[in-house]
């Protein structure tokens, strides 16, 4: 097929040869908010990101491939391209294990005071902290139970966690005590010490955690969000902040980039980066076995 490969994914050599083995005719588009670069009525299969943010399903009447390399669907109109017949793939599993670490990471950050010892040794002080926690025996609820979900839930419980998930279909997993259905979510929130959310952002999970949501975690919990922003209302975040949780582990926000006004910013309890906890050296070996893998199966 015409395989229109966008700036989304930059492919080794090998990689290309690959596709080209399995006769698929490739094409660019270096960034997928320019005009075409190439006649797009000719495509009948893409591996891209937000190509759909700024070009029309329209435009392209042979489509019958989609390859994401994000794990979200939200940048994509699945239903508009489910219907006319187009087989979507995203990159599952691909970012899992840094967004994982980086949950642990940050989570320990809190628990150990590390913000405490780094402005300790800025400032050249010999200062012990009496408040370090463990996390040894601390109970977990991961909050969608996907890729993601069950890596954050394997390192935790590597560390001595008693690790509950929540998840749409419940199923049994090694790395979980147990997974219990949506409808059980308030009551797994107020057991839970750590609360870190893996959902996908969809019509139904939209501000899931509004003043109410936080209102049923766990006086002292510490909230973790490394899915999607828009799946918490940045208000009621922010009370529960400065009269409930111990803290947050925040990579994703309702509207990014984050305002230089935001509050949290100067939180002492917040540990905050940009969208960044997907990063890891691995994933370009990862996306492109992926890649090559659901290519060979269409072929």
């Amino acid at each position: 097929m015409n395989l229109l490969i966008t700036g989304a994914w930059k492919p080794r050599q090998e990689a290309l040869a690959s596709i080209a083995a399995m006769g698929h005719s490739v094409y660019f588009q270096p960034m997928e908010s320019d005009p075409p670069s190439t006649d797009f009525s000719r495509i009948q299969g893409v591996i891209g990101n937000g190509l759909f943010l700024h070009h029309s399903p329209d435009d392209f009447p042979c489509l019958r491939y989609v390859q994401l390399t994000s794990a979200g669907f939200d940048r994509v109109p699945v239903e508009e391209l489910q219907a006319r017949g187009v087989l979507i793939h995203n990159a599952r599993g691909v970012y899992s294990i840094p967004m994982a670490e980086f949950a642990l990471a940050g989570v320990l950050q809190l628990y150990k005071q590390m913000d405490h010892f780094r402005c300790a040794k800025q400032n050249h002080l010999w200062s012990k902290h009496r408040g370090v926690l463990e996390l040894f025996g601390k109970k977990l609820c991961v909050l969608g139970c996907g890729s993601v979900g069950q890596a954050c839930a394997k390192v935790f419980s590597a560390l001595g966690c008693e690790v509950e998930g929540v998840d749409i279909a419940p199923f049994t997993s090694p790395y979980f005590r147990h997974v219990y259905p949506l409808e059980s979510l308030d009551q797994a929130l107020g057991r839970a010490d750590v609360v870190i959310l893996c959902l996908p952002l969809l019509a139904g999970t939209l501000r899931l955690f509004d003043e109410t949501r936080f209102s049923k975690m766990k006086d002292g919990a510490v909230f973790v969000n490394i899915s999607r922003g828009k799946l918490v209302d940045s208000a009621a975040l922010l009370t529960a902040l400065r009269e409930k949780l111990r803290g947050a582990v925040l990579d994703v926000f309702e509207e990014e980039p984050l305002g230089q006004e935001s509050p949290l910013w100067n939180m002492d309890n917040v540990v905050l980066t940009p969208h960044n906890s997907f990063v890891g050296d691995g994933n370009g070996l990862r996306l492109e076995k992926v890649i090559l893998e659901n290519l060979e199966k269409f072929s």
